[in-house]
């Protein structure tokens, strides 16, 4: 069942952020991910959610999507990240139809 991590990103250290954006396509692809959003313009249609930046990728599953989040490939991207972005992260089982 395919699995999406969805992501909402506030950027704070851009340059930085430009190295994890650089890093971080190859890793996905190595654990058979791929981008849906990558950043894309957002409009609220209900709530008061306002969100800077928006990505959601997806995996074949959830353990797949958890092993590319905690492997030595992303790690280093991770470390940009954490460091140039305030991010909320979640990873959620997609619909079996």
């Amino acid at each position: 069942m395919p699995a999406y991590i969805i992501v909402e990103v506030e950027i704070t250290d851009p340059e930085a952020y430009i190295g994890y954006t650089k890093l971080t396509p190859a890793t996905i692809a190595a654990y058979d991910g791929k981008f849906i959003v990558r950043g894309g313009s957002t409009e609220s249609l209900e709530g008061e959610w306002q969100p800077n930046r928006m990505v959601v990728l997806e995996f074949p599953s959830v353990d797949r999507a958890k092993e590319w989040w905690n492997s030595p490939e992303y790690a280093p991207a991770k470390e940009i990240r954490q460091k140039a972005a305030n991010t909320k992260m979640i990873v959620v089982e997609g619909f079996a139809n």
